[in-house]
């Protein structure tokens, strides 16, 4: 089957070879693009489901793997692992693409990247979706995937990469079946050299974490999800037994933006996969919105 999407390459501020998956409008208006932005261990493959739902609705849609993940370059300097270098990313990947404004669909880390984004060059920003993180995110969440991002993992064939997927996300995702959690696995998982599965990302992403702690991956974000949320269609996303979103936090956040619109996906942690029923409906009724 011809994938839903052509291969682009694009070069970061500091030299760096990035890639997007650059999926086409289908026919009719032309409307905003949507940059579609994953998670800390994650790449552009988590939006396999939604980006070509978003295309055949009329928007270009270009999700990137972050710089350390995927077909992008890994940095030589794991200190560049942040959501400041990270948003200088998506503006080289927008200039290079031919892209003023878009709709940014965020992801955890993609959602504090849009934050930062915000504060470096907010007018870019047509309208932003939040997917299942803020400007502050619990403790309890942030440790456990501290634990395990960056760490060695033993999986040689690809039932153990799925095994591994599992133990690590049946919690966000306990309705899973085997079939579902050996495409997770072939989703975060690439071959290696020696044909086994190994994670596709660069260990070093945990690096500013390791060394600064929870303001390696999330500093004081509050001024910048304030300047995301004022003026702009906005969207809150939250997986209903989030560890990462806590309710007080999400609350925190509606109180501080009571024009932005929220979501809740029942039975889902951290995060959502944007696949479900509630996510989608909340996204379509977001863009219905913005031109």
């Amino acid at each position: 089957m011809t994938q839903p999407y052509v291969d682009r390459r694009f070069t970061s501020p500091d030299g760096l070879s990035l890639f997007a998956r650059d999926y086409a409008p289908g026919a009719g208006q032309t409307k905003l693009p949507v940059i579609a932005i994953h998670g800390l261990t994650r790449n552009s493959a988590d939006f396999g489901a939604i980006a070509p739902e978003l295309a055949r609705a009329g928007r270009r849609v270009l999700a990137v793997d972050v710089r350390g993940r995927g077909l992008s370059d890994r940095a030589p300097d794991p200190m560049t692992y942040q959501p400041a270098v990270y948003a200088k990313d998506v503006l080289a990947l927008m200039e290079q693409a031919g892209i003023e404004r878009a709709v940014f669909l965020g992801t955890s880390m993609g959602g504090l990247i849009t934050m930062a984004l915000a504060a470096v060059r907010s007018k870019v920003i047509a309208a932003a979706v939040i997917n299942d993180v803020g400007p502050e995110v619990a403790k309890e969440g942030l440790a456990r995937i501290a634990a395990y991002a960056g760490q060695p993992v033993d999986t040689p064939t690809w039932a153990a990469a799925a095994e591994y997927a599992k133990r690590h996300n049946a919690v966000a995702l306990p309705h899973y079946s085997d079939a579902d959690w050996d495409a997770f696995a072939r989703r975060v998982f690439r071959e290696g050299p020696d044909g086994a599965p190994i994670l596709d990302y660069d260990p070093d992403i945990s690096v500013p974490i390791r060394a600064m702690g929870a303001k390696g991956l999330v500093p004081n974000l509050w001024p910048m999800f304030g300047r995301l949320a004022k003026g702009r269609p906005t969207l809150l996303i939250r997986g209903a037994t989030s560890d990462l979103l806590s309710p007080e936090i999400a609350a925190k956040m509606r109180k501080r933006a009571p024009t932005m619109a929220y979501a809740e996906v029942p039975g889902v942690g951290h995060a959502p996969m944007l696949d479900e029923p509630e996510a989608k409906r909340a996204i379509f009724e977001l863009l219905a919105e913005v031109a």
